[in-house]
């Protein structure tokens, strides 16, 4: 049990830091939970998933 709550932890951290890599830590929380969720519509879309893999691999290197 104290296991999956320290992997749940670790997720949320690493997802928190994914959101100021992205330059989004002052943005409104609504926003950014918009701007996830109309992500999350389109992940079906394999033209735009590739172009946002890409995106991410390049902004990992910076």
């Amino acid at each position: 049990m104290a296991a999956n709550r320290q992997k749940d932890a670790h997720e949320k951290i690493m997802l928190g830091g994914l959101v100021v890599k992205a330059g989004l830590r002052n943005d409104n929380p609504a926003f950014i939970l918009g701007v996830l969720l109309t992500a999350f519509e389109q992940k079906d879309n394999e033209k735009l998933r590739t172009a946002m893999i890409e995106k991410g691999r390049k902004a990992f290197e910076k």
